[in-house]
């Protein structure tokens, strides 16, 4: 007996049914991932807010309307969203980050938050792709332990900075037991490799977060002359 297209409608239509469910279950399941993603970075950084002093490091990068910041090392934008009015619409904000994923997270959230001032740039392992002599203000936090190459990393900074645009450096320090296995950088090393370049250093702060039961962290303002 011949094929009977008739007979087979049916079963198209099933199929093609259930493949149009199980999109739209992918869909709704990916949207609602992605929703509570951006609901628990900022439950994290609101927690953070409590410790990080987010208020003084603004303070010491000393930012003006207009100005060009970075904050290399962004992850999901903790600093960068508050970076981004400190500089005002006139201003801009380079995000540097080595993770494409989490450069997606925060370039989502300054364009949910209106934040027009801010630009992601993927950058590489010994370079923050900065462009040269435009830049006023930079800023590392939790990231120069993270380097390979911190002797090349600074020059770029230097090369990017104007005269007399600052580097402010936020770390942890090592723990006081010896032998400990440690990704964490001392505060003279940094301020070593800085002044060897040519940064004058500003100040520093040896206890700049001293809580107890964590890490104790350093805080270093450069300045290229």
């Amino acid at each position: 007996m011949p094929n009977n297209p008739s007979h087979r409608r049916p079963i198209l239509r099933l199929a093609l049914f259930l493949v149009c469910a199980i999109l739209i279950f992918l869909a709704f399941n990916t949207l609602y991932s992605f929703t509570n993603t951006l609901h628990q970075l900022d439950v994290v950084e609101a927690e953070r807010d409590r410790w990080q002093r987010p208020v003084d490091v603004l303070r010491a990068l000393d930012l003006r309307a207009g100005n060009t910041v970075v904050d290399l090392g962004s992850g999901a934008g903790y600093f960068t969203l508050k970076l981004s009015p400190a500089v005002a619409k006139r201003g801009q904000v380079l995000a540097v980050d080595l993770r494409r994923l989490s450069l997606f997270f925060l370039w989502t959230r300054a364009v949910l938050r209106g934040q027009h001032n801010v630009h992601v740039v993927l950058g590489e392992e010994d370079n923050p792709r900065l462009p040269a002599g435009a830049v006023d203000a930079v800023l590392i936090c939790n990231t120069y332990h993270e380097f390979r190459n911190p002797e090349l990393m600074i020059e770029h900074i230097f090369r990017a900075l104007r005269p007399s645009g600052r580097l402010v450096v936020v770390d942890r320090a090592p723990p006081a037991t010896e032998g400990q296995h440690t990704h964490e950088v001392p505060l003279a090393n940094v301020e070593s490799e800085l002044q060897s370049r040519g940064f004058d250093i500003v100040s520093r702060q040896d206890r700049f977060i001293d809580r107890p039961g964590d890490d104790l962290w350093w805080l270093l303002v450069a300045r290229k002359p």
